[in-house]
C-alpha cells in the first residue's frame, strides 16, 4: 500500500443476498426472504456497466485499465443496514456482511474492504468496530443515515467514533439515493437520485459538525463521499453565518466550520469532471480532497476516471497526485 500511488477511495462490490447469509450467525442466516429491503438498488439502474462478472480477477483486470493500484470497496445494497428495525438482526448482518468483504479482499492486497457497525445498538456497534478493524483488517467503517432516527452528530453515537479514532481508521458518511427522510414528491429515480446524495450528505455534515465531532474526537477522520465536492464551499458559508449567530446551540465548537473543515482530516471525495473542483481546491485545500470511482455502478466513468482527472488543465500538476492517492493514504492511514 505505501508503493500505490492510485488509490480509489471509493469502489463498490455487488453482495448478493446469498454472499452475506453464508457468513451470517444463526438463526438470523436462515431468515427467509432478502435480508434487506429490496428496491432500486438491485434493479438495472446498478447494472454491472453490461457485464455480468463479478470476480476478482475481472475487478483486477478493469483496475490495470483504469489505471489504480488500490481500490477501497463499499457495498451497494448493504447501506441499507441503517433500515433495519431490530437491533440484534442489524448487528448479524454487519458482521455478516464484514465477514464477507474480509474474505473478498484476502484474495488480493489490491482490495481493502470496509465494515460496518450497527448504530441501532451502539455497545455492538463498537465492539464490532474493534472486531472490523482488529481481527479482520478492514479500513474503516461506513455509514448512510438514510432511515436512521437520529443524527450522525448525536451524543449517543459518540462512543463508536470514540473507538474509531482510538483505533486511527475513518468514518465514511456514504449516503443513499432516498432523498431527505419522509420526502415522498419524487417520481422518477432521476429526481431522487440528484436530490438525494447531496442533501443527506449536508445534513450529515452539519449534524457531525454541531454535534460537536471536531472537537470531542479531534483526531478523528471523517470522509463524504459520492455526491461531489461542489456543495463544500456552498456549505462552508452557510454553516459559518448560522454557527456565527447561533452559538450556543453548538457549544463544543470553538472555531469556525470552516476552519474545522480545512484542518486537514476531513475529506470529500470529487467527480472526475467536476466544473467545481478547481474552486474547492481554493477554498478547502487539494491535501482535502480525494477521488472515487463508483465502479462498476452504472453512473461511474470507467475506464476514464484517471485519465479524466489527469487531463485536466484547470488543476496543477502538484494537486493531482494528492487527489489521486496521497490523500486517500492519509485518510485510510495507509502511509
Amino acid at each position: 500500500m505505501e508503493s500505490a500511488r492510485i488509490i480509489d477511495a471509493d469502489g463498490h462490490v455487488h453482495e448478493r443476498d446469498v454472499d452475506v447469509r453464508a457468513f451470517m450467525d444463526e438463526p438470523y442466516c436462515g431468515r427467509k426472504g432478502a435480508l434487506l429491503p429490496s428496491d432500486e438498488w438491485n434493479g438495472t439502474m446498478y447494472g454491472r456497466l453490461g457485464k455480468e462478472t463479478h470476480d476478482v480477477p475481472t475487478r483486477l483486470k478493469d483496475m490495470d485499465q483504469e489505471g489504480i493500484d488500490l481500490s477501497v470497496l463499499f457495498p451497494t445494497s448493504a447501506f441499507h443496514v441503517t433500515r433495519l428495525p431490530e437491533k440484534d438482526y442489524a448487528g448479524a448482518y454487519c458482521r455478516g456482511y464484514n465477514n464477507w468483504i474480509a474474505s473478498v479482499c484476502e484474495k488480493s492486497p489490491r482490495l481493502r474492504g470496509i465494515g460496518f457497525a450497527p448504530f441501532q445498538d451502539v455497545p455492538a456497534a463498537v465492539a464490532e468496530v474493534n472486531r472490523t478493524v482488529t481481527k479482520l483488517g478492514l479500513a474503516g467503517i461506513g455509514v448512510a443515515t438514510y432511515g436512521m432516527k437520529n443524527h450522525l452528530g448525536e451524543p449517543m453515537f459518540w462512543p463508536i467514533y470514540e473507538e474509531l479514532q482510538r483505533l486511527n481508521v475513518p468514518l465514511l458518511v456514504h449516503n443513499s439515493r432516498g432523498g431527505p427522510a419522509g420526502e415522498i414528491r419524487f417520481d422518477t429515480f432521476l429526481f431522487k437520485h440528484t436530490v438525494g446524495r447531496p442533501f443527506e450528505t449536508m445534513l450529515d455534515c452539519a449534524a457531525l459538525m454541531y454535534g460537536g465531532i471536531p472537537e470531542k474526537c479531534p483526531n478523528l477522520r471523517i470522509a463524504f463521499l459520492e455526491c461531489g465536492v461542489g456543495w463544500v464551499p456552498y456549505w462552508m458559508d452557510r454553516m459559518d453565518e448560522e454557527w456565527e449567530k447561533r452559538q450556543s446551540e453548538a457549544p463544543l465548537l470553538k472555531a469556525k466550520p470552516s476552519e474545522y473543515m480545512q484542518r486537514g482530516n476531513w475529506f470529500f471525495a470529487t467527480e472526475p469532471e467536476e466544473a467545481s473542483l478547481p474552486y474547492a481546491i481554493e477554498r478547502v485545500g487539494d491535501g482535502n480532497i480525494i477521488f472515487a470511482s463508483d465502479y462498476p455502478h452504472w453512473d461511474g466513468m470507467f475506464p476514464y476516471v484517471v485519465s479524466t482527472i489527469r487531463a485536466r488543465k484547470d488543476i496543477s500538476e502538484n494537486s493531482k497526485p494528492k487527489i489521486l492517492g496521497n490523500n486517500a493514504k492519509r485518510l485510510y492511514g495507509f502511509d
